[in-house]
């Protein structure tokens, strides 16, 4: 019984997959052939960031890429929580949220017409567009164009939200999940349109270990025993695994470039992820407390202070 609704499920799913794989690749494609630019201005209500005063430079620009559900320019239930966490316990901090890491032409779903009735009607689809921009921007065909171009999202964001090229202040990528295929492939783009010096935090991490990290002075790799899609990407893609000692992703490990931090026993997503607010430690903080000062503690002790 088991295997027939497997095959049923395949059977119902495969068109839309095999849909959603064309249409991830079309975005690229208009992007490469120059078709449309991609979008820099946000909204009027929508600021470029948040936290520390523009008057005076941050300790750091922490740019936060949000996972598989981010469909507009502000952040998921779960991410905005983080990001509010992030915002109200490092106040020194400018935090970008807007970036559209899974699309080229920094576009979110939100507000298409075609989009806005399929959330409504098929609201799978949504996060099925998200996972094929994901496993596209880790096809080694499309990889160093996707790369590019989000890269090039990023920095334009960077500085519409006052980065200075010259000041030297770092720049914190936070991931979650699938941004943070898009977080490790920006890394080369980053550094050569801003020269900043660079730092990367994976939440529950899901990506191919095939970008160059270079660029990047460290990752930090948050991740748990239970986070099962971490743990499918680390089996799914070759060169994250111990074996393919030349991929880039092994020569940081071998350079000293990553160190793990063990937020056991969250799970990727859920009521016990490591963004829920009401899963409880021994000690009495959420999850998500204990993940936005982790965070907030790598920031401040390795990111800011190294780099003065």
């Amino acid at each position: 019984m088991s295997e027939l609704l497997l095959i049923v499920a395949l059977l119902a799913l495969g068109p839309v997959l095999l849909a959603e794989g064309l249409l991830a690749r079309y975005e690229l494609m208009i992007y490469a052939l120059g078709r449309r630019a991609p979008a820099a201005t946000l909204p009027p209500e929508m600021p470029y960031a948040r936290g520390a005063d523009p008057a005076r430079p941050p300790d750091a620009y922490l740019v936060y890429l949000d996972g598989i559900g981010k469909r507009r320019f502000t952040d998921t239930r779960d991410g905005g929580q983080l990001v509010k966490a992030i915002l109200a316990g490092a106040p020194e901090l400018r935090v970008l949220g807007q970036i559209q890491p899974y699309s080229p032409l920094a576009d979110p779903l939100a507000g298409r017409p075609v989009w806005d009735w399929l959330r409504r009607h098929i609201g799978i689809t949504l996060f099925l567009h998200n996972v094929m921009q994901t496993f596209v921007a880790a096809d080694r065909r499309y990889r160093p164009l996707y790369n590019q171009a989000v890269g090039a999202q990023i920095a334009d964001q960077l500085r519409l939200a006052g980065y200075d090229s010259t000041s030297g202040i770092p720049i914190v990528l936070l991931s979650y999940s699938g941004g943070a295929q898009v977080a490790t492939g920006a890394v080369e783009e980053l550094f050569n349109q801003l020269r900043a010096p660079l730092w990367l935090i994976t939440l529950g991490g899901f990506h191919n270990g095939a970008n160059d990290l270079t660029h990047a002075l460290h990752l930090y790799q948050l991740t748990s025993a239970n986070d099962r899609i971490e743990r499918m990407g680390t089996r799914l893609f070759a060169q994250r695994w111990r074996l393919w000692r030349t991929s880039a992703w092994n020569r940081a490990l071998a350079a000293g470039k990553i160190t793990v931090h063990r937020l056991d026993p969250a799970t990727h997503v859920g009521p016990h992820s490591y963004i829920s607010p009401t899963a409880r430690l021994a000690d009495g903080r959420s999850y998500l407390d204990r993940t936005t000062e982790t965070v907030i503690e790598i920031v401040r002790r390795d990111c800011t202070q190294k780099t003065r």
